[in-house]
């Protein structure tokens, strides 16, 4: 199993990135998929995440209004825009996926698969 993260980069201020992330190994196609970000010296926070059959969504407050979060038809990725993009939002993201629910959850310890993370750096 094997999640695969990528669109990361280096962006003005106000700026947008798309990342995707790219399930293989098994279906995901029932099950919740979050992505998560950690900035240097802090801890991994919820960024958002949607539910198994992609009608729900969940968005960290700081985020709300300038992220959105879908699935492609396939439902085997799982896309993150990133829009009006500010330096705090400089951090490495991280997508993951759950095993066996498609309720999607802010808590990383729900998370069963994890990818390897894309760096997103935001300049002032």
């Amino acid at each position: 199993v094997q999640l695969q993260a990528s669109g990361g980069g280096l962006v003005q201020a106000g700026g947008s990135l798309r990342l995707s992330c790219v399930a293989s190994g098994r279906t995901f196609s029932s099950s919740a998929m979050g992505w998560f970000r950690q900035a240097p010296g802090r801890e991994r926070a919820f960024v958002s995440a949607i539910g198994g059959a992609g009608d729900y969504r969940v968005f960290a407050d700081s985020v709300k209004g300038r992220f959105t979060i879908s699935r492609d038809n396939a439902r085997t990725a799982v896309l993150l825009q990133m829009n009006s993009l500010k330096p705090e939002d400089t951090a490495v993201y991280y997508c993951a996926a759950r095993k066996l629910t498609a309720f999607p959850s802010r808590n990383t310890y729900e998370y069963d698969y994890w990818g390897q993370g894309t760096l997103v750096t935001v300049s002032s």
